[in-house]
């Protein structure tokens, strides 16, 4: 879920599961459609590398999302964990669309579902399915919470599990890049930091150096479309083109012109139509760029993709 966002964050990751982002926007033609229109080919495989379908206001058409996210070129999504609870249901999304990875993870919002068995319980669901591709949402988000060693309790196991099945992480970051840094710095130099990335990224482009020193990938969500996001937006132009990556964070964030909505991943496509525009870039290279780095961070197989 969303990292350095200008909107409202809730208490806890799980309350969005019936409430997140209103209700369902009117079926639309894909943003892709519109380019091929003009072009008159298809572009290259997009990839969503963060959503949560798995949200309760997907229930009843999510048939028709995965049919416009087909139309779009959207050929693999990464499916974030908020919880343990949620891993039944994810897992049953990855039988049901084959093009689906997912992570298992806490979030630093929802803190107070960890036990004493939850690494236990993450590393079995991990395990036990090979479309596991990575630990998370995991981070730390200090922007309306203050509960900083709650958060880091919860976060050093799932970075130790990590490690531990040589995993990526997906790292939710809110108003806590010094916190994050601190801790990653100190797991690199002892040679314990996972590869990883930095969801719907939001930070300064000085944050952004720093974890890309550590290694980290750098992705884009809804938010590279706000029109007063200008650290992102330079941010965009600043990233390598090996490191980055583009995402919705469905269901919230929905780009510029859809903001506001419902967000689904369809709308992957216009994050980075302007992740291209802010690059000088056409969109078939920030496809052919983030669908490569997405697939080598998860190891995505070539069939997914």
């Amino acid at each position: 879920m969303f990292a350095f966002s200008p909107q409202p964050s809730a208490p806890g990751a799980s309350a969005f599961l019936s409430s997140a982002t209103a209700g369902k926007p009117a079926p639309e033609q894909s943003a892709q459609s519109l380019s091929q229109q003009k072009s008159g080919q298809r572009l290259p495989p997009l990839i969503d590398s963060h959503c949560h379908i798995v949200f309760r206001n997907f229930d009843d058409d999510l048939d028709a999302v995965r049919d416009r996210w087909r139309e779009a070129g959207v050929t693999a999504l990464v499916h974030a964990c908020v919880e343990p609870a949620e891993i039944p249901a994810i897992r049953a999304l990855a039988d049901r669309f084959p093009e689906l990875r997912y992570a298992v993870g806490v979030h630093p919002s929802d803190t107070g579902h960890w036990q004493d068995d939850t690494s236990t319980v993450l590393r079995e669901a991990a395990l036990a399915d090979e479309r596991v591709v990575a630990i998370g949402e995991l981070g730390l988000d200090l922007f309306r919470q203050s509960n900083l060693d709650d958060q880091l309790q919860v976060l050093r196991p799932q970075l130790d599990l990590a490690v531990e099945l040589d995993l990526p992480v997906i790292i939710h970051c809110r108003d806590a890049a010094e916190p994050m840094l601190i801790e990653l710095r100190s797991r690199a130099a002892a040679g314990r930091c996972p590869a990883g990335v930095m969801h719907c990224w939001g930070g300064t482009p000085s944050e952004m150096e720093a974890f890309l020193e550590l290694g980290l990938f750098i992705s884009f969500s809804g938010t590279v479309t706000f029109p007063k996001a200008e650290d992102t937006h330079q941010c965009a132009r600043q990233v390598p083109a090996d490191r980055y990556l583009v995402e919705t964070d469905c269901p919230f964030l929905a780009p510029v012109p859809r903001r506001g909505k419902r967000n689904e991943p369809a709308f992957v496509v216009s994050v980075a139509e302007r992740v291209a525009g802010l690059r000088g870039e056409s969109l078939e290279q920030v496809a052919l760029a983030s669908t490569a780095n997405a697939q080598r961070l998860f190891r995505l197989p070539v069939d997914v993709v």
